[in-house]
């Protein structure tokens, strides 16, 4: 049981599943006995990224501490966002770019958190810092991760290191930055085949706000109106998801990725909370939030304060 596993959050999106294999490839580099593994299903986008670049996907775990006795945390640290056994192993590595909360260990431990848009951002840091170039595909991978945690440099979350991180990947990639982004992001934007609780799963991630429960899922489209057509059915979803998880709110963000606006879908108890964090009036459970498009800078921060 030496073998440390390495792994981003649930319901993982490309940032969390290429930080896992880039930082894995890093490690190994480095003569570390580590595996990148993944808690979830590969979405369309990350699944465009694996297949361009040629990289098989993670393996799936449910549980860790059936396997290993140590663990890396990549893109996430907050407890109700990692493996449910995560209290049984010991985690000696966390590399992140979202806040810190319900986070401690026994021990002391290596953490790299960093205010920018994306953790493959900070691992190219990583490399950089061990004198090791990454390969053609992880630089892929890491550019892809940067591309669609930043929606190609329009989010709000990216920073100018970012864009540079970008810049070196993309030639390490022998990619166009531009014409490939924009591939990638149309992959993940189409909604065409999703399931309804596809589509609010794969990107959903649960936050403790005050003593209340948030989910809060975002899915990246060009015409929100091929995700509303389905919003009874979308509704019926979430309240049952409210119901079996005791949430008191779930929120759902309808990102247009030509407009960067959100139209937001808020179910619960709760919901009231959005109402007075943006100033606007929930009209069947649906407001538009302009140029709002991040969960990370955008929602959390900005709902947050309006629970305690």
């Amino acid at each position: 049981m030496s073998k440390t596993l390495v792994f981003g959050h649930k319901n993982p999106d490309t940032d969390t599943i290429t930080a896992a294999l880039s930082y894995a490839a890093l490690k190994q580099a480095l003569g570390f006995d580590v595996e990148a593994v993944r808690l979830g299903t590969i979405n369309p986008e990350t699944q465009f990224a694996l297949d361009y670049f040629k990289v098989e996907a993670p393996r799936l775990v449910e549980t860790v501490a059936n396997e290993t006795n140590e663990v890396i945390l990549v893109d996430h640290n907050e407890a109700q966002q990692s493996v449910d056994d995560r209290a049984a192993v010991t985690i000696t590595e966390v590399i992140d770019h979202h806040r810190v909360a319900n986070f401690e260990t026994l021990d002391p431990l290596m953490m790299r958190i960093e205010p920018v848009g994306c953790t493959a951002t900070i691992i190219l840091k990583l490399y950089t810092e061990n004198n090791i170039v990454p390969t053609q595909q992880n630089a892929g991978l890491m550019l892809s991760a940067i591309v669609s945690d930043t929606l190609l440099f329009k989010s709000p979350t990216c920073t100018e290191q970012d864009v540079a991180a970008a810049t070196i990947l993309a030639e390490i990639a022998q990619v166009d930055v531009q014409v490939y982004g924009l591939d990638l992001l149309k992959a993940g934007a189409d909604v065409s085949t999703k399931t309804i609780d596809e589509l609010i799963t794969l990107d959903a991630k649960e936050f403790d706000m005050g003593n209340q429960k948030v989910e809060i899922a975002q899915v990246n489209v060009v015409d929100p109106l091929d995700v509303l057509i389905r919003q009874p059915e979308i509704e019926l979803a979430i309240n049952k998801k409210i119901a079996s998880k005791g949430l008191d709110m779930f929120l759902f963000a309808i990102t247009n990725i030509l407009t960067n606006d959100s139209v937001v879908l808020v179910l619960g108890t709760a919901a009231g909370k959005v109402e007075q964090a943006y100033d606007v009036q929930l009209v069947n459970n649906l407001a538009t939030l302009p140029g709002v498009v991040s969960r990370k800078k955008q929602i959390v921060p900005i709902i947050t304060p309006f629970f305690e």
